[in-house]
Parts: C-alpha cells; structure tokens; sequence
C-alpha cells in the first residue's frame, strides 16, 4: 500500500508541474518563456482553460489525499 501511495504521489507531482506550466500566463513568467506569450487559437479557448483548470484541481486533490495518507501509515506508533 505505501508503495503505492507512493507511486501515485510522484505521479501526481509530476502532474501537477506539467498541468501548471501548461497554464497561460497572467504576465511575463515562465509560461511565455515556453511560447505562452505567443496567442494560438487553441490556448484562447474558455473551455481549453476550464479544462485544464480541472485536471489541475483534480491533481491536486489527488496529490493532497496521498500526502495525507503517506503520513498516516507512515505515523510511528504512540
């Protein structure tokens, strides 16, 4: 079960970076440095960004349950 909850930590972890850099930038950040600051019909879209802001919330979500339960089994007994 930890090894798991381990694997599935580190998935999502990855996840979450790649999810987030795929997010178009508010400003001059890293996201224009990967051709964010360049406007496509695609990266315009409401719905692309919606769900993309899903997956991310889900990743996370994901990665938060893991965190969680990673420290609950590996809690030393009191």
């Amino acid at each position: 079960m930890i090894t798991f909850l381990c694997l599935l930590l580190m998935m999502a972890s990855l996840g979450m970076v790649v999810l987030v850099l795929l997010h178009k930038g508010k400003g001059g950040g890293l996201s224009n440095m990967f051709g964010g600051g360049v406007s496509s019909s695609l990266g315009g879209s409401a719905v692309v960004e919606k769900n993309l802001d899903r997956l991310t919330i889900v990743c996370g979500l994901v990665w938060f349950v893991s965190i969680v339960s990673l420290g609950l089994l590996l809690k030393p007994a009191s």
